[in-house]
């Protein structure tokens, strides 16, 4: 790869190799007609029954994509590879923490999916109904997803690291019936405590009734009768026979709810479907990693994230590559574990996050170059914009100069990659650089005018797309209102990240410009770090801030007012931090907290967070006008 300017350009054989040769000619192509451009991406796809009209937009916000169109993503993910030679190809390669490996072909996936999904149907599953899932990064994590969407049920997936309260609230809003979990898995040499998060949270969760347990750590745990079952002895039984119809699904029906941090109050719940996800995800994945059928494919992200779900679980299976999966931390017992996995199973394509990246960096070069780690063509980064030092580090120690990386702009509500490049395109460190095929995006101001290169404002989306989220589960006007109001006129998506476009047409993402925190990667609601500490019995108010973050990419930094009568000390701010961990989950836990006397606030009593980082950076704090003090 050649370097001009700080632009690297991809190697000739880089080029050679590549699915898509011409970007700019397949771009005008895309827009100029989306329909006919994402109609032919979906007959790369099987279907029970070909669709009638590509797009319906008749009920704006609301699009429906291959309208009457039957299908269902486990046929192409799954059901077709089982008539061609990839039945005997390796479908996942994983490895556990403590060193254990399992190897799955797609053949002996099937397997599992029909025997999990059979499990499922005895249990009283039916088509349409939500299935909670908390587990680790294990294989069953995968299965119990695809027999979900086998059998038409929809799944809910939440991180494992989140809290009771947060999987209550979840299972809550979703009105779960049955939860799917694990005893535990390995972080860091030591077993999480899944199983007995899991029953805290169903003391609070009425609608939960049974509770499918797979056996992984072997630690002891607490098993009610009649509520909980070991997924190993249910699997035992004639219930779990080994065949399964999949579903016949209608293209607009639901796959899967996930549930994203909002900038007010509780978690959303988007809706993604059967039809226009499976489509987008798989076209998204195979041009932008060029994937090849000998390609074995490292997405190490969490499948409790969106991330996991087109990235590490869908996509590459519709695409018939081969997955691999890792349970554990990056950096135990050594920080060379990742490099050492790739050596090992010669990976040829890791997609990680800046995080991941600037986490292993601080260990220097030596437990990376210490590997052959030759067998890599492509890198990938994703969930917050890569620094450019983290980038060149990247590129230089891992990629050994001569692997393009794919930076990858994207949201849960968009379901694959919006702004990214190809193999092909040249790069600059720390850009997005252009749009995926179909997108027409721009950088606008207030009033929906574009502003001029280099200026920075807000991100818009102005075609719609078939990966795009539905709604909110059981709020269609917070759906409407969160990302349409805004450009409602133009029909225009409202991202709720600032950006700017550079003279080359090149995408920056600058952040989230609403309040919406993202550490490592994970997206965290003010206004629910907020409440975590205010429901802390010393304080009354709160105001929570990102700051830049060596590692992290941003930290949280929370301004707390304490009750009268309670003195600010170094013990209760431990204290309070604990209790957000507690909460919400070890991923929320503040860097800092600083007790304050009172809050910048505006008149109509919305605290000024951007206020607060200015001061807290030392920046210019901007237009005060609204300011009540």
């Amino acid at each position: 790869m050649g370097k001009s300017k700080d632009i690297y350009y991809p190697s000739k054989k880089v080029v050679e190799n590549a699915t898509v040769k011409d970007y700019d000619k397949l771009y005008k192509k895309s827009v100029k007609d989306i329909e006919k451009f994402w109609a032919e991406e979906a007959k790369r796809l099987e279907w029970f029954k070909p669709w009638n009209k590509v797009l319906d937009d008749s009920e704006f916000p609301f699009y429906k994509w291959f309208v009457g169109g039957k299908t269902n993503i486990i046929s192409n993910a799954i059901d077709r590879h089982l008539k061609t030679a990839n039945r005997n190809k390796l479908a996942i390669i994983w490895e556990g923490e403590p060193g254990d490996i399992k190897t799955y072909s797609y053949h002996a996936l099937a397997r599992e999916v029909c025997e999990f999904a059979n499990v499922l149907k005895a249990m009283g599953v039916r088509k349409g109904e939500v299935v909670t899932i908390y587990m680790p990064q294990i294989p069953e994590q995968v299965f119990a997803m695809l027999a979900c969407a086998k059998i038409g049920a929809v799944h809910s997936v939440v991180y494992g690291g989140f809290s009771h309260e947060a999987i209550a609230e979840r299972v809550n809003d979703a009105k779960s019936r049955v939860i799917i979990t694990a005893d535990g898995g390995y972080r860091r040499g030591k077993p999480t405590q899944l199983k007995e998060i899991v029953n805290k949270a169903m003391e609070i969760a009425p609608t939960l009734e049974i509770c499918i347990t797979v056996k992984r750590t072997g630690e002891d745990v607490y098993m009610e009768n009649d509520r909980d079952y070991w997924y190993h002895e249910l699997k035992s039984l004639p219930i779990a026979g080994h065949s399964c119809g999949t579903e016949e699904m209608d293209a607009e029906d639901p796959l899967f709810i996930l549930y994203t941090s909002g900038s007010t109050g509780k978690p959303k719940g988007l809706v993604h479907t059967h039809g226009g996800y499976s489509v987008y995800t798989s076209a998204t994945h195979r041009m932008v990693f060029d994937i090849k059928p000998e390609d074995r494919w490292w997405c190490a992200a969490d499948p409790g994230w969106i991330t996991g779900h087109s990235y590490l679980v869908y996509a590459p299976l519709i695409n018939g590559a081969t997955l691999f999966m890792y349970e554990g931390a990056p950096n135990h017992p050594y920080p060379d574990r990742w490099w050492r996995m790739i050596d090992k199973f010669g990976i040829n394509i890791l997609y990680t996050s800046p995080t991941a990246i600037r986490g292993l960096m601080r260990y220097g070069e030596s437990w990376v170059t210490k590997h052959d780690l030759s067998s890599l063509r492509l890198l990938g980064s994703v969930g917050e914009p890569i620094n450019p030092e983290a980038w060149k580090w990247y590129y230089r120690v891992v990629g050994q100069e001569r692997c393009p990386i794919m930076d990858t702009w994207w949201q849960t509500e968009t379901g694959g990659f919006v702004i990214t490049p190809l193999p092909i395109t040249p790069l600059k460190p720390g850009s997005a650089t252009k749009p995926f095929f179909g997108h027409e995006i721009a950088v606008v101001d207030e009033d929906g005018n574009e502003v001029a290169p280099n200026e920075v404002g807000a991100l818009v989306l102005k075609n719609p797309w078939p990966g795009m989220a539905r709604t909110i589960l059981n709020d269609p006007e917070r759906y409407k209102d969160t990302y349409w109001k805004k450009f409602e006129e133009k029909r225009w998506y409202h991202a709720g990240d600032s950006a700017k476009k550079d003279e080359d047409g090149y995408f920056w993402i600058i952040g989230r410009s609403d309040d919406v925190i993202k550490v490592s990667g994970y997206r965290l609601g003010t206004a629910e770090i907020e409440s975590a500490v205010v429901s802390h019995d010393a304080v009354t108010e709160a105001a929570a801030i990102p700051l830049p973050h060596e590692l992290k990419g941003n930290a949280i930094h929370v301004y707390a007012i304490l009750k009268e009568g309670v003195s600010p000390s170094k013990q209760l701010e431990k204290e309070v931090k604990d209790h957000v961990a507690q909460v919400m989950g070890p991923i929320a836990k503040p860097e800092e907290i600083v007790f304050v006397d009172s809050l910048p606030k505006t008149r109509s009593g919305k605290i000024m967070r951007r206020v607060l980082k200015a001061r807290a950076l030392g920046e210019d704090e901007g237009d005060l006008t609204t300011l009540d003090d």
